[in-house]
């Protein structure tokens, strides 16, 4: 990987870590617009003083927008979205193999 990608993953990684930034992203997958507090409930345990910060935040990145009915992924967050698709499916089989060693 050259020194212009591995600068481009780690500022897409601080973004991604900052507390509740995957969650937000996450609980927009399914593309339909959320309102706040349905954003809020479906994230879970987000203050909404975090849950504001981690919006403007993911707005200004082009991840995320808002419109009459509510906050909704962009184009560039749906592709995220699209190659983290993978996800649940590494996520089931590393809690198996955790449950595994107990």
């Amino acid at each position: 990987m050259s020194t212009k990608e591995n600068a481009a993953v780690a500022q897409l990684l601080g973004l991604l870590e900052s507390r509740y930034a995957i969650r937000v992203l996450w609980a927009l997958k399914d593309g339909h617009p959320q309102t706040f507090r349905l954003l809020q409930d479906s994230v879970g345990g987000v203050t909404p003083n975090t849950l504001n910060t981690r919006i403007k935040e993911m707005r200004e990145a082009g991840l995320i927008n808002h419109n009459d009915s509510g906050y909704i992924v962009t184009s560039a967050g749906a592709d995220l979205l699209r190659r983290l698709g993978d996800l649940p499916s590494f996520a089931t089989k590393w809690v198996n193999n955790q449950a595994k060693k107990k």
